[in-house]
């Protein structure tokens, strides 16, 4: 019998521990384990933040769903991972032993690289965690009966951009369904070398339509921006040449600020030679799988993945969903081949497909590969993205609540833009 822990349940890791356990024989043991008793829908977080969701609304309690998928489930959370002992020590001082690992834990935020920055001891709030947009939710509900200067964007480093767009683009929305858009100047401050860069050198035209969608909705930008430090009401950053040099300073008021931190990986697996890079990210190979201790695999923002090109500001690779449940797939059919004393040979489709919600319209892009050049390289805009993406919420949520593993995110995606492509056509 082998046993099979997955670590993290997010996206990524929910999807791992019942792909992993409809991939193997009832006599293999799969274990999850997780610092938190629910699942939470990351995407959704945006609207959370202005109050358009409520947090038990994307939520999902594990236990029920892992027991009912004969999965063991622990939200202990880990302490540290000793891959070579094959064992997690948790936090309550137990541990955990494996035969095989699925790294699936997602990000830490790296406030701590930025003076000031976050909302636990700083001055920017965080839409990253489903706890840190209810605590913005709050602080919304203020600042809208005192209104003032906004500040959105990007610290170095980021490699997830998408957020910190679809929060401007929503923020800008509920402001004119409250009437108050005309007391809000609003910069989006990024370490792009320019709007829809994306970490991923632009997909389609999204330079073209995020800053239209800026321009239409009366928001400054500042790219190549190094984030310095935050201050009471201030942030500071340099605008850089694309030499690297400073072409200018800037201070900017704010009365409400939200900063996407730059990821490093989790506490647990810090420092850990031949397992995780300097900043703790999962060193995988083509099949998921770590080169120095081959039992162990990674999926999902976790994992290690070179930036798309040299930018001026440093910026990360994003990891969409579809990229992610590419990842758990292949990683389930390679640890179920090993275990049938088989090579592993299945690889993940890292491409990036999104859906970029606006609180009225969005924009779409599929790009195959993420890395150009590409086989499809496209983006569009319009209200049936908002639509397409509020029902893509209330379907995953759906098919975590009923145990479901298939990857449907590019299907469901694909399949929307082609009613889109047909609708443009007619």
């Amino acid at each position: 019998m082998a046993h099979v822990v997955v670590l993290g349940a997010g996206i990524g890791g929910v999807a791992a521990a019942i792909e992993v356990r409809e991939a193997l024989k009832k006599e293999h043991k799969v274990t999850a384990i997780s610092d938190l008793p629910n699942f939470q829908f990351t995407p959704s977080n945006p609207w959370l933040a202005v109050n358009w969701r409520k947090p038990d609304e994307l939520k999902v309690p594990l236990a029920p769903v892992f027991k009912k998928k004969n999965i063991d489930f622990t939200d202990v959370g880990a302490k540290r991972v000793h891959p070579a002992e094959n064992r997690i020590e948790l936090n309550d001082g137990e541990s955990i032993s494996y035969d095989y690992l699925v790294i699936a834990t997602g990000p830490k935020l790296a406030f701590g690289e930025i003076p000031g920055l976050g909302p636990h001891g700083g001055h920017t709030h965080s839409i990253c965690t489903l706890q840190h947009a209810e605590i913005a939710s709050k602080a919304w509900e203020e600042f809208c009966e005192n209104p003032g200067p906004i500040v959105i964007g990007a610290s170095p480093a980021v490699s997830c951009f998408g957020p910190a767009y679809e929060y401007a683009m929503i923020i800008v929305s509920d402001l004119r369904k409250r009437g108050i858009r005309h007391k809000v100047p609003m910069t989006f401050v990024t370490s792009e070398p320019y709007i829809g860069h994306l970490g991923l050198g632009g997909v389609g035209d999204t330079k073209g339509l995020l800053e239209s969608a800026f321009r239409d909705r009366d928001v400054k930008w500042i790219t190549n921006a190094k984030t310095t430090s935050v201050e009471p009401g201030v942030l500071k950053c340099q605008e850089l040449n694309d030499d690297g040099s400073v072409k200018k300073e800037h201070e900017l008021p704010f009365k409400f600020a939200m900063m996407m931190p730059a990821f490093t990986g989790i506490d647990a697996l810090m420092g850990i030679e031949g397992l995780v890079n300097p900043r703790g990210f999962v060193i995988i190979d083509k099949n998921q799988r770590n080169p120095t201790f081959k039992n162990v695999f990674g999926v999902g923002v976790c994992v290690a993945i070179p930036p798309a090109e040299p930018t001026p500001v440093a910026t990360g690779m994003p990891k969409t969903g579809y990229m992610i449940e590419s990842m758990v797939t292949a990683t389930a059919h390679n640890i179920a081949a090993v275990i049938n004393g088989k090579e592993p040979k299945e690889e993940g489709t890292w491409n990036a497909v999104c859906l970029a919600d606006f609180g009225d319209r969005g924009v779409a892009f599929v790009a195959r590969p993420q890395i150009p050049p590409r086989n499809v390289n496209w983006s569009s805009q319009g209200r049936w993205v908002h639509w397409a993406k509020v029902a893509y919420e209330k379907y995953f949520l759906r098919k975590v609540r009923n145990g479901q593993s298939e990857p449907v995110y590019e299907r469901y995606i694909m399949k929307l833009i082609g009613i889109e492509r047909l609708r443009r056509v007619l």
